[in-house]
């Protein structure tokens, strides 16, 4: 159980609460019938915003006397939508793993149909939009120049000095005629969270077979800490993600000893402990006696509550135009979750140009390097600008 230090203002909407019923494990059938006071339409933009449209398809498809057509409807209308998207990425994963295999290109899939399968048992309950890829960073090229020849387009990235590798942490590929889209990583997740090495992930990885050909992914305990470190970055802003949490921890064996020994060296046992407080409260989530000790801390607990109003308010925080105190509020998010030496280091990082500063002021490559001498001015010109317009 987790200490009784309560999360503040745990408040919801009602179509916010009945989601979150359809979506415990310990609901029954009886328990799922809606109120009448709810708002179906916005009870819909709810489901979708939080891409469980599948899962909550399946539990009220047989409730027809309760529920209004249209809504039955419309997650049908998504809940078919999301398979063929499925079977296709299903498809292509095939395609990729097997030429990059003859390539001698190891590769291990991040999400989309494995994890689905092995979290529900079927890839059309869990939503996807494209493929994410593993790869060690020796062979980018490679596996670029592979994509390339099988169609694929890069995303343009505007650079000053050349910072991708260690700025970002993975590469945009779409294929205009397949309308696939697949990301390539070098590394798990961006240079704030500690790095785990390519071959470490690779000997605890598992295989599953969802067509005629094997496909590697992570292994339980790996993949649990990068489904919690993904969601904690994106201040679990989808419910999806706590319920791929939920259902890991109800469905796999999972070696706590293990998982937490990683949580500790990987410098992420915060993002976890933040994470199983937040599916606790959600979904009643059990937590094991073997990670309470980084699950009743309270820094987990002042991060779950800084990601209530992210999950609560239906913000978008994927998007690149978001509003200016939902811009703010992220980064003090992203910056509070940060361990201290990783905030030193975002500090330091800072005074490093970036693809702004280019196009707040322009020089030639051969000048690039004023771009350090010039970003102090340059940052102070945009907040400067930014304050007149608004």
């Amino acid at each position: 159980m987790i200490d009784k230090q309560p999360i503040i203002d745990t408040s919801q909407s009602k179509e916010l609460h009945f989601l979150l019923m359809l979506l415990r494990e310990e609901n029954t059938s009886e328990e799922i019938i809606p109120l009448k006071e709810l708002d179906w339409n916005y009870f819909l933009e709810v489901v979708k915003h939080h891409r469980v449209c599948p899962l909550i398809y399946i539990r009220l498809k047989d409730k027809s006397d309760a529920v209004p057509p249209h809504v039955i409807e419309a997650l049908f209308q998504e809940y078919k939508k999301n398979i063929f998207k499925m079977l296709q990425l299903t498809g292509e994963m095939e395609t990729l793993d097997k030429v990059f295999n003859e390539n001698n290109i190891e590769t291990l899939f991040l999400k989309g149909p494995p994890v689905a399968y092995d979290l529900f048992g079927d890839i059309s309950l869990r939503m996807s939009k494209d493929l994410d890829i593993l790869v060690k960073e020796e062979e980018l090229e490679k596996t670029e120049n592979i994509l390339f020849s099988l169609g694929y387009e890069k995303e343009e990235i505007s650079t000053v000095l050349n910072e991708i590798k260690w700025r970002r942490h993975h590469i945009v590929y779409y294929h205009p005629k397949k309308k696939i889209q697949v990301e390539i990583h070098w590394r798990l997740h961006p240079p704030s969270i500690k790095r785990i090495r390519f071959e470490e992930l690779w000997s605890r990885k598992r295989e599953k077979q969802i067509t005629n050909y094997p496909i590697s992914f992570m292994g339980k305990e790996d993949l649990l800490l990068f489904l919690i470190s993904h969601g904690a970055r994106h201040g679990w802003f989808r419910l999806r993600w706590l319920k791929d949490i939920d259902q890991m921890i109800r469905k796999k064996d999972i070696n706590y000893v293990h998982f937490k020994k990683l949580a500790v060296k990987h410098q992420q046992k915060d993002l976890a402990g933040q994470a199983f407080q937040l599916a606790n409260l959600f979904f009643q989530t059990p937590v094991h006696e073997e990670i309470q000790g980084i699950v009743n801390t309270k820094r987990a607990n002042r991060l779950a509550e800084k990601a209530l109003p992210f999950i609560k308010e239906m913000v978008q925080l994927h998007v690149q135009s978001k509003p200016k105190n939902l811009e703010k509020s992220y980064k003090n998010y992203l910056f509070s979750i940060k361990t201290k030496r990783k905030k030193c280091r975002f500090l330091i990082m800072s005074f490093y140009p970036n693809s702004l500063d280019e196009r707040t002021f322009r020089l030639p490559k051969s000048l690039y390097f004023l771009y350090f001498l010039l970003r102090p001015f340059l940052w102070l010109w945009r907040k400067l600008k930014k304050s007149v317009l608004f």
